[in-house]
């Protein structure tokens, strides 16, 4: 059983490089996969690897950089290893807004435990946001909630200057990272109801009953998992070799649906060329499944 562990932490941070050339090598050394992003205004990443592993590497990051407890983690387990290598990577921002907050600035009051957040969402007049990329959004997501129909993060402050500073607004987003840089941006705004969800969906689909959820659907994730639901038990979708889309199995139904080559996302835009180098590729996939080799659209990557 492998431990999953997400978190968060907005502290300076200097000499980016020296760090992840260093962090590349723990990673390594200590059989740790996953993404870790670091700039100049903190931490923000997923790892995974056996429980000890991942507890040691927890302990190196808070003596690297100087810190007690991450601004907010969650923890989920998975039978088979979800990353494929361990990732370390330099950023302008942990989450790309053209705007850098550092701890001081986070407004811990307005961070709501699932309960609370129920409350808060079945009042008619909270203007709850999905904060996430549609993709994300069609997977499954809260009640009455909207999403902006937004790709990139840097164009989210568009649609929150059109928002109305009357109504509570309530946002939520995987891990609750996007959702810190939004409220601090709508509160320089003059925003004076601003919500959030702690410790995001994950933190909610682990904690709250299923019985008094408000979600909907599968939560998606960044890795081999693709998405998740209630007790962060491992969700149905897969995810299209053609395009990296998440698939539920309706879509495999599609007549537009092939095998590591395409999805009904993706079907009417990939050229006949693509469609022949994906089948191409599918091919050696099935030469590897019965030879039982490692190969790159392996799920179950140990």
């Amino acid at each position: 059983m492998f431990k999953v562990f997400g978190f968060y932490k907005f502290i300076k941070i200097k000499s980016l490089k020296k760090n992840k050339d260093f962090l590349q090598k723990f990673l390594t050394s200590n059989n740790i996969r996953g993404t870790i992003i670091i700039a100049k205004e903190g931490l923000n990443g997923t790892i995974s690897g056996r429980g000890k592993d991942i507890d040691k590497t927890t302990k190196k990051l808070k003596s690297l950089f100087l810190f007690k407890l991450f601004d907010n983690s969650n923890v989920s387990k998975s039978k088979f290893q979800p990353f494929h290598k361990p990732k370390i990577k330099i950023k302008k921002e942990v989450v790309p807004m053209n705007l850098t907050i550092n701890s001081k600035e986070r407004n811990m009051e307005t961070h709501l435990d699932p309960k609370e957040w129920n409350k808060l969402i079945k009042n008619k007049d909270t203007h709850i946001i999905d904060t996430r990329k549609p993709f994300e959004y069609k997977v499954g997501t809260f009640k009455k909630s909207v999403n902006p129909n937004i790709n990139n993060f840097r164009d989210f402050p568009k649609y929150l200057n059109k928002l109305k500073k009357n109504k509570p607004v309530a946002m939520f987003c995987t891990g609750g990272i996007r959702c810190e840089k939004t409220s601090v941006y709508l509160k320089k705004k003059g925003f004076k109801n601003i919500y959030q969800l702690n410790g995001g969906i994950l933190n909610y689909l682990k904690k709250i009953k299923k019985t008094e959820s408000l979600w909907k659907g599968e939560c998606f994730v960044f890795d081999n998992r693709i998405s998740l639901k209630h007790g962060l038990r491992l969700g149905s979708y897969s995810m299209c070799s053609g395009c990296r889309m998440p698939i539920s199995s309706k879509d495999k139904r599609s007549n537009k649906y092939e095998e590591g080559v395409s999805c009904p996302n993706c079907h009417d835009k990939l050229t006949e060329t693509q469609k022949s180098r994906f089948r191409m590729r599918q091919s050696q996939v099935y030469k590897a499944k019965q030879s039982k080799k490692k190969y790159i659209f392996q799920k179950e990557f140990k």
